[in-house]
Parts: structure tokens; sequence; C-alpha cells
């Protein structure tokens, strides 16, 4: 009896114990997220919307993701018809030496060879050989000085804010035994900040999607059943059979020097959804540079993304939920018109965030009259007007948005044509006895 009353009294008190001590969560919106890095982002895809940032705009090293920019303008090149995949390109004595260079991430490119884009493109991507990204510069450019200012102009294009490109392939440029590009000192460096380089990865996917058909691939060999077959072997920990394999991730480049430390672009797809995510200069536990860290801070990031958030859908039922959408039209002959959009808006909200939302119709100001009624005649397919999806939200984008505001085209599903007059006189006399009695 004693021993009952005893383990009884222990259950109370370890109960209200474990009720004393702090409960750590990470609630919807508000992220517990400790990432050890210079800097760090996370970004939706769909939208650009930033959903977790730390430092973003800080310029900092980006070593051997710069591929990414020399990945846009060699698939861009394709794309314009400039180069083809089959074409093949003359090993020069300055890839030569780069890409046999003892202690650099290479595949051995042999002097005087003749390579295709495609092996060329496969090296630089899945191997993140430098030779082989250099060797790309000057197909597309003539020389890697060049295609630096490419890579600039390419930058500003796309928005970037705080960036500097010296080379096509990541390196520091005193690694490259003083063959750096021309125009640049021996001392620079490829320096962008988080934001600009999930900018960066959001225009690779959006423009170019085949970009992850390559750098989703784990392994690839090299010139199969050649004296220089050569298995390939991607550095992104977060893919199919890695030490961090992460479902859903594809993408998209890793980045090792000195000067930069351990960096990552991530990304990866769940349920139609996904994610891209920047390391810069992981750390661990004691400060120090870590290849580990940026995957396991990586997968805590898109944890974040796919788990807080979830998809919220938008359409005229926002507005009129299991109803019949229509707008009356007073002065039509028939004096209502079915109403409709393209497809439904899907937004990542978190559950706070959902709850503030609001919707509204706003119609087009040129098919209204001074009280706001919608006038005939309506044509099947004329835009009346907008639906109107306010997010309230405090978030910030990679690209400019004016607001947190989204819309969507309304469309008319029907023709309404304009009643008679003699018609609109009889509901006019219809409308006063009825407001009269």
């Amino acid at each position: 009896m004693k021993k009952k009353m005893v383990k009884q009294s222990l259950t109370v008190l370890m109960i209200s114990f474990i009720a004393m001590m702090p409960f750590q969560q990470t609630a919807y919106g508000k992220s517990t997220l400790e990432i050890n890095a210079d800097a760090a982002i996370l970004v939706e895809a769909g939208t650009g919307k930033i959903v977790y940032s730390k430092h973003e705009d800080e310029p900092l090293g980006i070593a051997s993701m710069t591929k990414m920019m020399t990945e846009y303008l060699v698939l861009e090149a394709i794309e314009d018809g400039k180069i083809k995949w089959d074409q093949t390109y003359k090993v020069s004595d300055k890839v030569f030496q780069l890409a046999n260079a003892p202690g650099l991430s290479n595949v051995p490119l042999r002097a005087g060879e003749e390579y295709t884009v495609r092996e060329l493109y496969d090296a630089m991507v899945i191997k993140s050989g430098n030779g082989a990204a250099i060797a790309l510069s000057e197909v597309v450019a003539g020389s890697e000085g060049e295609f630096v200012k490419r890579m600039n102009a390419k930058a500003k294009e796309l928005g970037f804010e705080n960036s500097q490109f010296v080379n096509s392939s990541g390196l520091s440029n005193y690694d490259m035994l003083g063959l750096f590009p021309k125009g640049t000192d021996v001392n620079d460096e490829n320096m962008v900040s988080a934001e600009d380089m999930a900018t960066l990865a959001y225009y690779l996917i959006h423009d170019f999607p085949e970009v992850l058909k390559t750098s989703s691939l784990s392994t690839k060999v090299f010139r199969p059943g050649t004296s220089e077959e050569l298995v390939m072997k991607n550095t992104n920990g977060l893919l199919k059979g890695k030490t961090y394999h992460y479902k859903g991730a594809d993408g998209l480049k890793t980045g090792t020097t000195p000067f930069a430390g351990s960096t990552f672009t991530g990304t990866a797809k769940r349920n139609g959804v996904r994610y891209i995510s920047v390391i810069l200069d992981a750390k661990d536990e004691y400060g120090q540079p870590s290849s580990a860290e940026r995957f396991i801070q990586t997968r805590e990031l898109l944890d974040f993304g796919f788990n807080e958030y979830k998809t919220v859908s938008y359409s005229l039922d926002s507005i009129e939920e299991k109803k019949k959408h229509t707008i009356t039209v007073p002065n039509g002959k028939e004096q209502e018109v079915a109403i409709k959009i393209d497809k439904p808006l899907s937004i990542r909200l978190t559950k706070q965030e959902e709850n503030k939302v609001k919707t509204k119709l706003s119609l087009d100001k040129k098919k209204v009259n001074e009280d706001g009624s919608l006038q005939a005649p309506i044509k099947k397919g004329d835009k009346i007007g907008e639906l109107v999806i306010d997010t309230q939200e405090d978030k910030d984008y990679i690209f400019d948005k004016d607001s947190s505001s989204y819309k969507l085209n309304v469309y008319a599903a029907e023709s309404v044509k304009k009643a008679s007059w003699l018609v609109r006189s009889a509901r006019s006399i219809q409308d006063f006895f009825g407001n009269l009695f």
C-alpha cells in the first residue's frame, strides 16, 4: 500500500516538474531555427517569398556556387542557338593547366583534346570541375575575361544588389596559377549575398528547369568506355544515396574555399511545393567551417518551410463558398452574369497568416456606373474585375513586390446584352413602387 502511494506521489511530482519546464516548439511563423552560418536564407520558390533570413544582404564568398551563374549563361546560349550541346571545344593551354592542377576540384581534361559542351557541362555541374567551367566560359564568350563581364551584366539584369563575379569557376583568383581573367585582380573573389544567390537559383530553376535533371544526379560516368572514363560523384550531400539524403532534394550547388568556407545552395520539392535555401560559410559548434553543417542546416531550413507552412488555395469560393458565382447586371437583358477565374491561387502560409487573409472582388471601373453596378453589354470572356487576396503579410520577397496582395483576373462566363429602354423603364417603375410600399 505504501509502495503504491509512493509511486503515485512520484508520478505527480514528475508531471509537475515537466509542466514547470520550458516547452520548446516551433510555432507557426515563429522560427526557433538557429542557423550557425555567416548568412542564410529560405525562399518559397513559387512566389519568391522569403521565409527565413539571416544577414541575407551581406556579400560573402560563394566559392563554386559561382558555377550556377556559368550554368545560367550556358543554358541561355543553348536556348538562343548560339552554342549547341554536341559542338566540340579544343582544350586551351589555360584550361589544361587549371583542369589538372593539384588540389583543385576537377575532371582532368587532356591537352589538345576535344570535348562536347554536354561533357563539359556535366563535369561542371556534377563534379564541380573548375577546368570545365573555364572551358565553357571560352565556348560562350571567347575568353573568361569577356565571360565575367557577361556574368556581372546578367546579375544586374536579374536584380542582384550585392554581388561581384571575377571568374567563371568560383576559385579564388590567387589559386588560378596567375591565369585569372583579364580585367580582374589576383586578390579578387566572387562575392554574392545569400538573397542574390537565392534569386539566381530562382531564375535558374524557372527559366531552365532542365538544370535539375543534371544537378539531381548523384553520379555519372564521364566518357564511358574510353581511357578517360571517370565516375563523377556529386558534391551535394542531400541527394539520394548521400549521407544527408533529403526527400525531394534535386539541386543545386556546393562551394568550398578557404575564403568562402563551406557554402551550399539547395532546393527540394515535395507535393508540388519547392523551396530554395542558401547557406554561406556554415560553422560547427566550435565556430569552425563545416562541410557537414551546410547540409545539416539546410535540412533544418527545408524542414521549417515544409512543416510550418501549408498550401492554402483561393478562388471565387473564398468570397462565396458553395454559392453560384454571379454578379448582378441591373441594365442587362439578364440581370446577372456568371463569373469565373482561370485557376485558383495557391499560397504557402502559416496558420496565423491564413487567419489574417482578406479577400474581395474588385470590379473594373470601366465596366461599372456611378453607383458601382456592373453594366451591360458584356461579352463572354471579358475581364470584369479582379479577385484580390490580401495576405497582410509582413514578408519580403527576393524581387520587387509592391504589396502583400495577390490578384486573379475575373472573367464573364457568358454574354449579357443590354436590356431595351422599355424593359429598363418598366424595371425602374417596379423598383419605385417596391421601395414605396
